[in-house]
């Protein structure tokens, strides 16, 4: 039986913590070990906020097959041709940001995998699969059982319709949006806010009823990720590496300029 190793999915099965670092500064493959060797379990690649080609995506995320880290994309708002070209092209999943109903996961689930449980096409061999030789009903089966379907839910309608998303067939994770969701709730920035917080109960709720993973993107203090956490979080977006460059790198030269005195 053709199996694709994912190992985002694997700490997830194993009810672990599933650490994502977004990706869009680096341009060069060299990320994607560098990131698996820090800790992390998927690569965030960014298509729709970032100016990453889908070239450069490709090819980071062919390298982080190699590295054992999984290569994940999120691209703009209905753009499943691009989704279906870096699926064909190296990524392990998809972030399909802004979706706020059961009736919009279901066409992304339909989307994004292959027959017989979706209608996307297969383009023969690729990274995912080794470039191995394998028949289509072989390759269909083991790309959709290691494929992560990934919604973002961005909107106070998103979160009233969590329960239905979280019971669509095929999706495998709920991400709460925070920074625009907290936004759109007309509480920019305000993470602790009951809202937020009630928001982050359902979604980790629902998702534990209908067996998915319920996800952290936008949340970066400390006692607040331990917070959610705490409640159920699983999938979460840990940072980014142009944040992670500006942090130790200020560090470094507070404590450098501190020497002169």
């Amino acid at each position: 039986m053709l199996t694709i190793p994912n190992p985002a999915r694997d700490r997830l099965a194993a009810g672990q913590l599933c650490l994502g670092v977004g990706v869009r500064l680096a341009r060069t493959v060299e990320i994607a070990r560098a990131m698996q060797v820090a800790g992390y379990d998927w690569l965030f690649l960014d298509l729709e906020h970032g100016v990453m080609s889908l070239d450069t995506a490709s090819q980071i995320a062919t390298a982080a097959l190699d590295a054992g880290i999984t290569p994940i994309v999120r691209v703009p708002h209905g753009q499943f041709d691009m989704a279906t070209r870096m699926l064909d092209n190296g990524a392990l999943g998809i972030i399909v940001p802004h979706v706020d109903t059961a009736a919009e996961a279901a066409d992304i689930v339909q989307r994004l995998s292959l027959p017989p449980r979706g209608h996307r096409s297969l383009g023969g061999s690729s990274a995912a699969l080794g470039w191995r030789p394998a028949s289509v009903r072989d390759a269909s089966a083991a790309l959709n059982a290691a494929v992560l379907i990934i919604v973002m839910l961005e909107t106070p309608l998103a979160i009233e319709n969590a329960d239905p998303i979280a019971a669509v067939p095929g999706i495998d994770v709920l991400l709460i949006g925070t920074n625009d969701l907290a936004a759109e709730m007309g509480i920019p920035g305000e993470f602790e806010h009951d809202r937020v917080e009630s928001a982050y109960r359902w979604v980790i709720e629902v998702c534990r009823k209908h067996g998915k993973w319920p996800g952290m993107g936008g949340i970066y203090h400390p006692p607040l990720m331990q917070k959610y956490i705490g409640m159920g979080a699983r999938f979460l977006l840990a940072g980014a590496d142009i944040a992670f460059v500006q942090t130790a790198a200020a560090a470094r030269a507070d404590f450098l300029r501190n020497l002169e005195t």
